[in-house]
């Protein structure tokens, strides 16, 4: 499995992808600030992904990050998701495990994700916890699907 920097001939790929996991995040693919984020993601290079059979540009998408340098040393990610039939496969750890590796220590990487009690958000906030990403108390508000939000965030320092 390969995780490769989105093109824009994946952009149909990506509100695919967004349809399949609405229920959770609440509605994108008709949000042009979300179309716009993908889209400013791209390019500046900070969209990556995993397509199916590590296809062409335009294939399927298994997987998505969008990760934010833009305020480096502190990072964000703005969004993580696996189609349904690519779950528990390590796609999200190999999205997670790339991005990271383009941080430039030290650095503050957040994270909004599902609150405590969203059942479907449990597998994002043990991928993050797996990570060393530690909740905070900083109070989120719920997201557009009526879900709780947490932050989470890791702090990585030098090892000399």
């Amino acid at each position: 499995m390969n995780v490769i920097s989105a093109t824009k001939d994946d952009l149909n790929g990506w509100l695919d992808l967004a349809a399949e996991v609405e229920y959770l995040f609440g509605p994108m693919v008709s949000d042009s600030k979300f179309i716009q984020a993908i889209e400013k993601n791209i390019s500046r290079g900070s969209a990556f992904c995993v397509r199916e059979n590590n296809g062409e540009p335009g294939s399927r998408l298994l997987g998505g990050i969008l990760f934010s340098s833009a305020s480096a040393p502190s990072y964000k990610i703005g969004w993580l998701a696996v189609s349904s039939i690519s779950r528990n496969k390590g796609i999200a750890t190999a999205l997670l495990k790339h991005a990271l590796k383009t941080v430039n220590v030290p650095a503050e990487i957040s994270v909004t994700t599902f609150g405590d009690e969203v059942p479907d958000g449990q597998p994002a906030r043990r991928l993050y916890q797996k990570f060393g990403f530690e909740p905070q108390e900083e109070l989120i508000p719920n997201g557009p699907e009526g879900g709780s939000r947490q932050k989470f965030k890791l702090v990585l320092i030098r090892q000399d």
